[in-house]
């Protein structure tokens, strides 16, 4: 049997930035919140708590619409070429699931009056900027043996199917990779990988994490807690894969190339 080929040199990802002048506040308040309480919860893997550098800084938080391989200055500038030229407001417009028509409702005229009336309500509502909340805590494995928890944006409607096509579009023209299985939009809380003498790799690796914990406590305490609230979606980013400090010390993804949202 030949050897398996290496998995690709992630090197960049597509995403919703969630720190904003909006958000900044609201997301330092509920970190050092969460912070105070995790880092003084005991477990059996974890006596002291959480360890602070699991806990992802300000500055990372995003929701990941897909991970790409660009090793080249030419593959970089192409993405971003393909970035600038997106027309974001058509493709926020046309995420609206209450826009698209049933078929039955073609051949009904009851059903062409009434669409055509949600047709002209939505038209402010499309308009309207895209806006995320994020609330609560999930585990990603096995909430008694995990090593990563994030919070999943909720509220707007057209959050979802608007990620799905920009994920798309990247993907068609190759510079996302090909992921068998669906996108999930999610902004990571706690990720043990991060913590010092943890093997693996970091953020969009492929490697796990072993340093493993019971989260079961931590989940209930945080089913309903928000993060933040009705927080304006500002940009669209390719960031580079490894988070940097920035002048002020603070960590964050270096921003490849950006645009701003309708």
């Amino acid at each position: 049997m030949p050897p398996r080929p290496s998995p690709p040199r992630l090197t960049h990802f597509l995403c919703l930035p969630l720190v904003t002048p909006t958000s900044r506040s609201q997301l330092q308040n509920s970190l050092a919140t969460f912070r105070d309480k995790v880092t003084g919860i005991s477990t059996p893997e974890l006596p002291n708590g959480i360890p602070e550098k699991a806990i992802r800084p300000l500055g990372t938080l995003h929701l990941t619409l897909g991970v790409m391989s660009l090793l080249s200055q030419e593959r970089i500038d192409s993405s971003l070429k393909l970035l600038r030229e997106l027309n974001l407001k058509e493709l926020l417009s046309s995420s609206n699931p209450a826009s698209l028509q049933n078929p039955d409702e073609t051949s009904n005229p009851v059903a062409q009056s009434t669409s055509k009336g949600k047709a002209i309500a939505n038209v402010s509502k499309e308009a309207k900027p895209l806006q995320v909340t994020l609330k609560g805590l999930e585990s990603m494995h096995t909430p008694s043996k995990t090593s990563i928890l994030y919070s999943a944006p909720a509220d707007d409607e057209r959050l979802y199917p608007f990620c799905q096509k920009l994920k798309d579009i990247f993907t068609e023209a190759e510079f996302i990779l090909v992921e068998n299985r669906p996108l999930k939009l999610h902004a990571t809380i706690v990720n043990t990988v991060y913590v010092p003498g943890v093997r693996g790799k970091g953020g969009h690796g492929r490697s796990k994490a072993k340093l493993n914990f019971d989260a079961r406590e931590i989940l209930e305490d945080f089913e309903d807690f928000e993060w933040m609230m009705n927080v304006r979606i500002e940009k669209v980013a390719i960031c580079k894969m490894g988070a940097k400090k920035n002048e002020d010390g603070e960590e964050e993804y270096v921003v490849e190339g950006e645009v701003e949202m309708p």
